[in-house]
């Protein structure tokens, strides 16, 4: 079977595909074959050597695929059910710690960049009904993150406001299941063709964050004192504004790192806002089994900008690293 590896010294040009035995699955565990994954930032930080791995390994964190073989002891699954992977492959259900999330695919153990693994049977849920394999790849670490930040950790209820920043894969789940929840969407993005598309997709109010570097400002005062929840991207680049829009009492859910590893916060605001941060990394598999339940009742599809091979992965990150995309970039098999 062909698998894709990350070799030291690493980097977008030295990600090796090769061929290698097929596993089999042992007492508990099922072995999948995977028909597409999905591309994230961490699976960007991994490939071009910024998060260090383990010399050989196997990259991507998000899969979808089939059911071909159960070990012993397997009652969930059947040859022929069709699944999805979770991130954190150990964290079933309850609160995050160390232990739960110290396995995680594509980073501290192998990912989906191969053709067939084998997993705990605890480790994998559902795909949506209807789905495609592109589709579902697309869901276990930026839906969930968007769905962990709003729902489970912000408690979004009908007519609340939310921020969501750029046409990533996050934020377009997040605008998706903001809009589904009832809420009022602010959005912002730096192009004409990426204002349109977050129009159609239901935001009621784009900003250009290039022609308005106070976009915090002004979406405070369009809001009337604030949004209830804003998922912030950038770190360093975005977390001032963020903590501007938001409102007396609204929680930040703190997600990525476009803008670098640290970023500089004026107290006093947070203290006088007296909002809550919430710093979260993706989600349990029991709340990616409650977001494929709404799913299957909302009706959300992901969208998909641009689908590449197996083999063309580095050119997929090259992708990626132009910032052009919209919404999800994938891998079919």
């Amino acid at each position: 079977m062909r698998v894709i590896t990350v070799n030291k010294p690493a980097s977008l040009d030295n990600l090796a595909v090769s061929e290698t035995a097929d596993p089999a699955p042992g007492n508990g565990e099922i072995l999948v074959q995977w028909r597409a994954s999905s591309l994230n930032y961490h699976d960007y930080l991994v490939a071009n050597g910024s998060l260090p791995v383990v010399d050989g390994r196997i990259p991507l964190s998000d899969g979808a695929g089939d059911v071909i073989a159960v070990g012993d002891g397997v009652t969930k699954w059947q040859v022929g059910d069709k699944v999805m992977s979770a991130f954190f492959p150990n964290w079933i259900e309850g609160h995050a710690n160390k232990a739960k999330t110290l396995a995680l695919l594509g980073d501290t153990v192998d990912g989906c960049a191969v053709e067939k693994s084998c997993l705990s049977q605890d480790s994998v849920t559902a795909i949506p009904k209807d789905y495609s394999y592109a589709e579902a790849a697309t869901l276990p670490c930026a839906a969930l993150t968007a769905w962990r930040a709003l729902i489970v950790e912000g408690g979004l209820q009908a007519g609340d406001t939310v921020l969501v920043e750029g046409s990533g894969g996050m934020s377009v789940f997040a605008l998706q299941i903001a809009k589904a929840a009832g809420a009022y969407v602010y959005a912002t993005t730096s192009t004409d063709d990426k204002f349109e598309q977050l129009k159609s997709l239901g935001a009621d109010v784009v900003i250009n964050y290039k022609t308005d570097p106070k976009w915090g400002v002004t979406i405070n005062k369009l809001s009337g004192g604030g949004v209830d929840h804003v998922l912030d991207i950038g770190g360093g680049t975005t977390l001032a504004n963020s903590v501007d829009a938001a409102r007396i009492g609204g929680h930040i859910s703190l997600i990525g790192i476009l803008g670098g590893f640290t970023a500089e916060l004026m107290l006093p605001k947070l203290f006088t806002k007296q909002m809550r941060m919430t710093g979260l990394s993706v989600g349990s598999v029991e709340m990616q089994n409650a977001m494929v339940r709404s799913i299957n009742i909302s009706g959300i599809r992901p969208v998909i900008d641009r689908s590449f091979s197996l083999e063309e992965l580095g050119a997929a990150f090259r992708y990626q690293e132009t910032g052009k995309h919209f919404g999800k970039i994938v891998i079919e098999y």
